[in-house]
């Protein structure tokens, strides 16, 4: 009886908890998408589904698809691979010292604000007048460039500001992971005569399942939300949308244009490719939870 009382205590907290910033907030917000809603307005006029037939028509919402999901496949892709290939060298690294040192390095972009160092970027690097990326063009003998009225340039270089920002979470992840492999199964590959590449493609990879399938599906889920550095680098989508996302987008059709229930179907859309890509994923990369 006490230990179902204790259990209670612990769970209904979090459970309100839960309810109260997650699950209430998602219904709610579901529900104003069926609206004409504006929360300055004493009438919100019941839409049904014509919201969502309005985005099925929206040419902005699909290239925004588009974009989310280019920019997802195209970051999460160059972030597991760079985030191994660094992870492993430091795992390789003889004293524990420079293990923890590069690790630190690489993790300080990943406290800091992603608005305060997407300002740097975009003012600091890539400015018209006075940005290192021109005044290195300008060293070879190219003019400056306007890097934010560009089509897929702008969104490389947005994709190249967020590894920055982020492969040092995954460098910890991945390595704590590749270190937690029992030696044993290393060894005895070594033995057989497998090389460094080899033993780690066919014998530590596999045996990071479950770190490799937790990095994917969060770092999945995390990119596809993305926002601030698309409101600092291109807050208006940049030239013909081709750097606008369903979060930017979202966040202008609500606080720009004040249509917050046109903008809450599009919210219901991203959630349901994030929800899809992450089911997907997930049968894809089931991990065997045991070395055995």
């Amino acid at each position: 009886m006490k230990n179902n009382r204790f259990v209670a205590a612990v769970l209904v907290p979090s459970f309100l908890f839960l309810f109260i910033f997650t699950a209430f907030p998602v219904v709610y917000g579901l529900g104003i998408s069926f609206f004409d809603y504006n929360p300055a307005s004493a009438q919100n006029i019941f839409l049904g589904l014509e919201n969502y037939r309005r985005l099925v028509q929206d040419e902005v919402f699909w290239q925004a698809v588009k974009n989310t999901v280019f920019f997802g496949a195209a970051a999460v892709s160059a972030n597991i691979i760079i985030t191994l290939f660094l992870a492993k060298i430091i795992s390789v690294l003889p004293w524990k010292r420079w293990k923890t040192f590069f690790r630190t390095i690489l993790f300080i972009p990943c406290i800091a604000p992603v608005v305060g160092t997407s300002m740097v970027w975009k003012y600091g690097i890539l400015g018209t007048d006075g940005g290192i990326l021109n005044r290195i063009a300008g060293f070879f003998g190219m003019a400056p460039k306007n890097w934010f009225l560009t089509t897929l340039p702008l969104m490389l270089l947005i994709i190249v500001y967020t590894l920055w920002a982020d492969i040092g979470y995954n460098v910890v992840l991945f390595t704590a992971g590749i270190e937690g492999v029992p030696k044993e199964f290393d060894e005895a590959a070594a033995i057989d005569g497998a090389g460094p590449v080899r033993r780690f493609l066919s014998i530590k990879l596999p045996l990071m399942g479950r770190t490799f399938a937790f990095v994917a599906i969060m770092t999945m889920a995390n990119y596809f939300q993305m926002f601030a550095q698309f409101r600092i680098f291109a807050s208006k989508g940049g030239m013909n949308n081709t750097a606008m996302v369903l979060t930017n987008y979202v966040y202008r059709t609500s606080f720009i244009s004040f249509d917050m229930g046109y903008a809450s179907a599009i919210a219901a859309g991203l959630f349901v490719i994030v929800f899809v890509v992450a089911m997907i994923q997930n049968k894809m990369m089931r991990a065997d939870w045991s070395y055995e």
